[in-house]
């Protein structure tokens, strides 16, 4: 599975390494992605999401209501 978060989309971003002697180097900046299972209330079932910790905060903040609409759409597929 692609290191993106399954609900926001948030992947990883391209950059440089700078060295004391200012060489550039590309490297890649990974999202925090945590593996999390939510109770959605809509559903009435548990959902097993990789998610990151900004959408783990939305999320206990706004609630689950996106996620069911999500699910109900096909957008997400969860196990």
């Amino acid at each position: 599975m692609a290191r993106k978060c399954q609900v926001s989309g948030v992947g990883p971003i391209t950059g440089n390494n700078i060295s004391h002697a200012h060489n550039k180097t590309k490297r890649r900046f990974l999202p925090n992605l945590q593996k999390k299972r939510i109770w959605v209330q809509e559903l009435n079932r548990f959902v097993s999401l990789k998610l990151s910790t900004s959408e783990i905060k939305n999320i206990s903040k706004n609630g689950t209501a996106r996620i069911a609409k999500m699910i109900r759409a096909g957008e997400l597929k969860v196990r």
